[in-house]
């Protein structure tokens, strides 16, 4: 059964304005009977006209297509989060009748070379610095409901898929994990390097990859902080397919292609799995009262690489 209680909105906590802000119960003009695209109102639904992610809805594959596009670093920035959780929700009120449409959502980036960076550092470094532990926290606990979110499928009868075509580090590789699928491009590069600057990946890491991988190598990879390729990720069982360079958007529809017949089959496999081995909510927000705890006690050296990690972020621009 979908619970559909589970959703905990925190775009307002981020100031976001008017035309960013999720309304729950607002009408929305649908009409069908000429064909298969829906026709939104856009008055009453901001999924197509979001800051830093573009949606495509594609009728002949049942298929919602976004790409993230930052305008500045391509890392989980405040504005970005706030895009992500109005995606979701608007995803679920648009299209998320019972016997609604959609059967698949992609979320990929058009940043050249980069899926996500992951945190915003600046925001970390500056918030430590000033001891804010309130802004990190409430950062953490967004990241956390999104993480959420992707890992029950939007609470929708759907199949997730991540498409990397490029690196995945960080809160990005978090997020990327909570795909059923994932179809990289052979340059792409995951990792969790957290750990060089003194703290570690507390927005589902240790919960996602302790659930695909076990526990003792999902230490592993938060310890060393190594970066991994995409045929690495695929030996281990993270990675769904390996593509070649710029093949990664043709790659998915063929995927989804091929698989469209079973569809329901996969959501109740896909279902049962986190049945088996559930993730919660609480589990992560917990995690992250972890995480921010041990932000706030990080050294002053500790925060000089965070911020040399940031301009690297942003020379990337």
């Amino acid at each position: 059964m979908i619970d559909s209680g589970r959703f905990h909105p925190t775009i307002e906590a981020f100031d976001a304005p008017d035309d960013a802000r999720f309304e729950s119960n607002g009408p929305f003009a649908i009409d069908v009977a000429e064909s298969d695209v829906f026709a939104l109102d856009i008055g009453h639904s901001t999924l197509f006209d979001l800051g830093q992610i573009d949606v495509r809805w594609d009728a002949d594959l049942a298929t919602l297509w976004a790409f993230m596009t930052p305008h500045e670093r391509p890392n989980s920035n405040m504005g970005l989060i706030r895009d992500t959780m109005t995606w979701q929700q608007e995803s679920r009120r648009v299209f998320g009748g019972a016997d609604g449409p959609l059967k698949f959502m992609v979320l990929g980036s058009r940043f050249p070379g980069v899926f996500n960076l992951g945190g915003d550092l600046e925001m970390f470094a500056e918030c430590i610095q000033r001891r804010d532990r309130e802004t990190l926290l409430r950062y953490g606990v967004a990241c956390c409901e999104i993480v959420d979110r992707i890992w029950h499928c939007n609470d929708m009868n759907i199949i997730n898929i991540g498409l990397a075509q490029g690196d995945a580090l960080g809160g990005g590789l978090e997020a990327l994990m909570c795909f059923d699928v994932i179809i990289a491009e052979r340059q792409a590069r995951f990792g969790l390097p957290e750990v060089l600057f003194g703290l570690f990946p507390g927005m589902g890491a240790y919960s996602i990859l302790s659930r695909r991988v076990g526990p003792v190598l999902a230490r592993q990879m938060l310890t060393e902080g190594r970066i991994y390729t995409a045929d690495e990720m695929y030996d281990m069982g993270v990675v769904t397919q390996v593509v070649e360079t710029g093949e990664g958007e043709a790659a998915t529809e063929q995927w989804i292609r091929d698989h469209s017949a079973h569809h329901a089959g996969y959501v109740g496999i896909n279902r049962a799995g986190r049945r088996t081995n559930p993730m919660t909510l609480d589990e992560l927000t917990d995690i992250v009262e972890i995480w921010t705890d041990t932000a706030l006690s990080l050294s002053g050296r500790d925060l000089r690489m965070m911020k040399r990690l940031a301009m690297a972020q942003t020379r990337l621009r």
